[in-house]
């Protein structure tokens, strides 16, 4: 396997790997995991060096939304208990800014549920955008569903950075994620945005029922859309949710997909986000040299681990640059 490992680096330097060779990686045997993720990180350190760098996220507005994805907590708060509140005033979001670099995040982003704010929560956005902007020295970035286009340019003309939505798997399948939104329309989005001149970020949430070839059918998705950042989330069943329960993945499987990603998108920035603690537990640091960063700070609905950890885990044990 050390052969075919270092052909897959190869092809990474050059055009990045085919459909068949994405397939292999994802049935990599798990006695040789080391190769692949080796060849994953020299590809990664070939490429972007030796950096690595956090981002931070807020939880602006919480459980309005009608969309019934089957793993979000938001979408069932009478089930989950997640908290339900309106968009909560600049001070605290600043405040949010603030925490998010004291844990060395280079990039803050705002997050409300639903489909897309209101007129009048994007003027109050648009207000806390500039107050951080004249504070922080931090990428602000928005996560606020699919916007229109009026919005986005006035966000832009703000200085927002990026606009993060995920597409979350292969149109295929996001039927059985939810059929109340079109999975089209979501890659509309992001490339009228790409268009606009964002940073996008659009990523996945993996072990939700989803096969390898809707792994694949993704990677090769928003390789091709031309994306600048991939968050990788993996499942955190959640009671009250109808994925309560539901464990699909373990430790190994997360390395390989992590790898799949790398190889597919070279060029491209990769996060690991949502549930790396619970998913790929004592093996983070193997994630990490295939990565270009960590969300830290916690998620949506749930805490992630103490920031300090992962901070000593990037400067001091692996010996990369925090920035």
């Amino acid at each position: 396997m050390v052969k075919q490992a270092h052909k897959l680096l190869e092809k990474g330097l050059s055009t990045g790997i085919s459909r068949d060779e994405a397939k292999d990686v994802l049935l990599w045997p798990q006695g040789d995991i080391l190769s692949l993720v080796s060849s994953a990180a020299h590809l990664k350190r070939a490429i972007w060096g030796d950096v690595f760098s956090f981002c931070s996220i807020i939880n602006a507005k919480s459980g309005f939304c009608d969309a019934g994805c089957i793993f979000c907590a938001q979408a069932h708060p009478e089930k989950t208990g997640a908290p339900v509140h309106s968009l909560v005033p600049t001070e605290k979001i600043l405040a949010g800014a603030r925490h998010a670099q004291s844990l060395g995040a280079s990039r803050y982003s705002i997050v409300t549920s639903g489909r897309r704010p209101t007129d009048k929560e994007i003027e109050s956005i648009i207000r806390t955008v500039k107050s951080i902007r004249q504070e922080r020295d931090i990428q602000v970035d928005v996560s606020l569903g699919t916007l229109t286009t009026h919005h986005l340019k006035a966000l832009k003309e703000t200085g927002v950075s990026g606009i993060h939505h995920n597409l979350e798997t292969s149109k295929r399948f996001y039927p059985r994620i939810t059929k109340k939104i079109q999975w089209e329309n979501k890659r509309t989005f992001l490339l009228e945005a790409k268009e606009m001149g964002f940073y996008v970020c659009s990523g996945a949430l993996f072990g939700v029922g989803e096969s390898d070839l809707d792994r694949i059918d993704l990677a090769f998705t928003l390789k091709e859309m031309g994306v600048a950042s991939v968050p990788l989330n993996f499942l955190i069943p959640i009671s009250g949710t109808p994925l309560e329960g539901k464990k699909t993945l373990n430790a190994i499987h997360c390395l390989r997909i992590i790898a799949l990603y790398r190889f597919v998108m070279p060029q491209v920035e990769i996060r690991i986000c949502g549930g790396r603690e619970a998913n790929l537990r004592d093996l983070q640091a193997l994630a990490a040299l295939m990565a270009n960063g960590f969300m830290v700070g916690g998620y949506l609905t749930k805490g992630g681990r103490d920031p300090s950890l992962d901070k000593q885990l990037i400067k001091e044990d692996l010996g990369l640059t925090l920035v």
